[in-house]
C-alpha cells in the first residue's frame, strides 16, 4: 500500500517547526555576554523612538527559552513613568491571554509552561484593546512582518480579538528579537497575526500592512 500523501497543512506545520528548531538553537547557543549586551542595546533602541515613548500602557513578557531578555527594558519603562503589563494564561478561555498590571512588588508564579507570570488579580487586568503597545515574544520574523511563535497560538488568538477595531484604535504590535531571528520569508498560516514592527538591538523595522 502506498503512503498517504501529506496534506498542505501538515507540510506547512513541518516547515514551521523546522524554522523553530533552527532559530531556537541559534538563540540558545548565543554567548551570555552577547545576550546581556543585546538586552541593554534593546533598551536604547526603544527609548530612542520618540513616537513610541509618547505611549503610556506597555505590555511586555518575561523572557523564556533564551529569548531576548526584557527585564532591563521593563525597568527602563518604569523609570520613564510608563505602565507595564504582563501576559497571564486565561483561566477560563483556554488558549488566550490576559494582561495584568506589573509593578516591582507584583507577586509572580510559574504557569504550566514554567514561565513566570503575575498571580491572577481581576483588579489588575487591562483589556487588550486599551493597551498602547504590545511587545510580543517570537521565534522568527520575516521582512514583511510575519511572526512565528512557539506554536501554542496564544498571542495569535488574543490579538485576533482586535480585528473588529479600526487600525488607528488598535495597540501597536511590536516583536522583540535578536537579529539572527530574521528570515527571508516565513511559511505563514491563515491564523497568524502580523506585526506592526520588530525591534532588534540593532534596528527598528516597521511594516505597512497593519
Amino acid at each position: 500500500m502506498s503512503a498517504r500523501p501529506q496534506t498542505t497543512t501538515s507540510v506547512l506545520q513541518q516547515q514551521r517547526q523546522s524554522v523553530r528548531q533552527h532559530i531556537r538553537l541559534l538563540r540558545q547557543q548565543m554567548p551570555v555576554a552577547l545576550q546581556t549586551a543585546a538586552s541593554n542595546q534593546l533598551v536604547q533602541q526603544v527609548l530612542s523612538q520618540t513616537e513610541l515613548m509618547r505611549q503610556q500602557h506597555f505590555a511586555l513578557y518575561l523572557a523564556h527559552d533564551a529569548e531576548l531578555a526584557t527585564a532591563p527594558l521593563i525597568t527602563a519603562l518604569w523609570q520613564a513613568g510608563k505602565q507595564v503589563y504582563l501576559p497571564v494564561l486565561h483561566p477560563f478561555c483556554s488558549g488566550y491571554l490576559l494582561f495584568l498590571r506589573y509593578e516591582p512588588s507584583t507577586p509572580l508564579r510559574l504557569n504550566r509552561f514554567g514561565i513566570a507570570e503575575p498571580q491572577l488579580n481581576c483588579t489588575s487586568v487591562q483589556p487588550v484593546a486599551t493597551l498602547d503597545v504590545i511587545f510580543t515574544p517570537l521565534v522568527a520574523f520575516d521582512q514583511t512582518g510575519n511572526r512565528l511563535g512557539m506554536g501554542g497560538g496564544f498571542y495569535d488568538r488574543t490579538l485576533s480579538q482586535l480585528n473588529p477595531f479600526p487600525a488607528r484604535q488598535q495597540p501597536q504590535i511590536i516583536g522583540l528579537a535578536y537579529a539572527c531571528q530574521q528570515v527571508t520569508q516565513l511559511p505563514a498560516a491563515a491564523w497568524d497575526q502580523p506585526l506592526n514592527s520588530v525591534i532588534t538591538p540593532q534596528q527598528y523595522w516597521q511594516f505597512p500592512h497593519r
